[in-house]
């Protein structure tokens, strides 16, 4: 199905910190599957600059939010930032992606790492009823540079009222009380994150989605590929599915 681009009206455009924000646009979207991504386009200097976005929202929402981080010198983000309440900009439709449940294999438990705005897809999967009845166990795992970027505390409270569910957070540039510190592959390496969150990863129990920085993705996949586990395939069943955003 070709895509589109429709208008969407700015509801609010929420400011986590110096560098992130939220932006909630009222349009009307097409059916889509929680983890996948819009284009969303703005004119800017009289030129129409479009850039991919994971939906925060669940499905079955009726509104489109996507996180993001301003880029220095960065137009798109940069014009995303200066949006008001009212203001119009265009998303495309339908959204697209298979960074989605349908795309993993059946395993006991679920971990999901994301750096900085890479925590966006995980949001909507976790606001899924299917993703509670797939797996036995749910980890997320946030890595930040700085506390005050681990943005939807008050959503991801939500999903620790349940004991099938683990929020592991990591800032790598100050100390943060409750907070892992350092780089997510050093952790999986040393065993500090399967100690944080009680649960092993191995690969006859384990799949593993990443999502964020190409290098943590890399890496991560190494430190992985020495516990066994291999990236999954559709033709090759595995492991670990990726989503790289930067």
């Amino acid at each position: 199905m070709a895509s589109a681009f429709l208008a969407a009206r700015v509801i609010e455009n929420k400011q986590w910190a110096e560098n992130l924000f939220s932006v909630r646009l009222e349009v009307e979207l097409q059916p889509f599957k929680a983890g996948q991504f819009v284009r969303v386009q703005l004119q800017i200097d009289g030129e129409a600059m479009a850039k991919p976005y994971s939906l925060v929202n669940s499905p079955e929402q009726d509104i489109a939010e996507v996180f993001y981080n301003i880029v220095p010198d960065g137009p798109m983000s940069n014009g995303l930032a200066a949006l008001k309440p009212n203001d119009t900009i265009e998303i495309s439709q339908p959204a697209a992606g298979f960074f989605v449940l349908d795309e993993l294999p059946d395993t006991k438990n679920l971990w999901m790492f994301a750096t900085g705005t890479g925590l966006g897809p995980y949001l909507s999967i976790l606001q899924q009823n299917e993703v509670w009845d797939k797996f036995d166990k749910l980890v997320l795992v946030h890595a930040v540079s700085y506390a005050n970027n681990l943005a939807y505390q008050e959503m991801i409270s939500g999903f620790s009222e349940s004991s099938q569910f683990c929020y592991v957070p990591i800032v790598s540039r100050e100390d943060s009380t409750g907070a892992l510190k350092g780089r997510i592959p050093a952790l999986i390496s040393d065993g500090q994150l399967e100690a944080a969150a009680n649960l092993k990863i191995e690969p006859e129990t384990t799949h593993i989605m990443l999502c964020g920085n190409q290098n943590m993705i890399a890496d991560a996949r190494s430190v992985l590929a020495e516990k066994g586990l291999r990236k999954h395939l559709r033709r090759k069943p595995g492991h670990i599915t990726t989503e790289q955003y930067f």
